[in-house]
């Protein structure tokens, strides 16, 4: 089935949309990656909140049965508060939700970079050289040291990197767009 010119040129104008809805949420980030972390907290807050209810509701009236009534119960209640103490306090659920991954994430560094590290010394028959490899495993357990002692610093960084991420990905979504609408006019790239 051949897709017409009009439905390719209709395919870049949304694709170079998106590019556009990511190229602006990732300056955002970039220039104000606090913000935006607030900003994904509250929607975590948001979509917990929804969650929660909708289950309740599937729970109530929708006929949904898995077995596990009470469980199930629970799980949307508890989804329905976070939710809501979320979005009362949206600065003080930022600090501990970021403080929380960013502690998970810098104790998985440490752990991959000593299991590196162990792994390395102990099959060094096996390899030319360790050193590259134990001197990642060192930068990954720094890595997450540095992280254990500043968590707020360490989730900004991580709101800076996936901001440049997503203008990256929204340059691509632009070349794509573009390939799209050559594609709509009949010319190849």
């Amino acid at each position: 089935m051949a897709v017409s010119s009009d439905t390719k040129r209709r395919w870049a104008l949304i694709t170079a949309l998106r590019g556009v809805l990511v190229l602006l949420a990732g300056l955002y980030a970039l220039i104000w990656p606090a913000e935006a972390l607030t900003v994904l907290v509250i929607l975590g807050g948001v979509l917990l909140l929804i969650d929660g209810a909708l289950g309740l509701w599937s729970l109530t009236f929708g006929g949904a049965k898995t077995g596990n009534f009470w469980f199930d119960v629970a799980r949307n209640v508890l989804a329905i508060i976070t939710g809501v103490l979320i979005l009362l306090s949206p600065m003080l659920a930022t600090l501990l939700t970021a403080t929380i991954l960013i502690y998970i994430i810098a104790f998985q560094a440490i752990i991959v970079g000593v299991m590196e590290i162990v792994v390395i010394v102990r099959e060094r028959e096996h390899y030319a050289r360790i050193w590259p490899v134990v001197l990642s495993g060192a930068l990954y357990v720094l890595f997450g040291v540095a992280l254990l002692f500043a968590p707020v610093f360490g989730a900004l960084l991580m709101v800076t990197l996936s901001a440049v991420l997503a203008i990256l990905f929204s340059v691509a979504l632009f070349a794509l767009a573009w390939r799209l609408y050559q594609m709509s006019k009949g010319v190849t790239a």
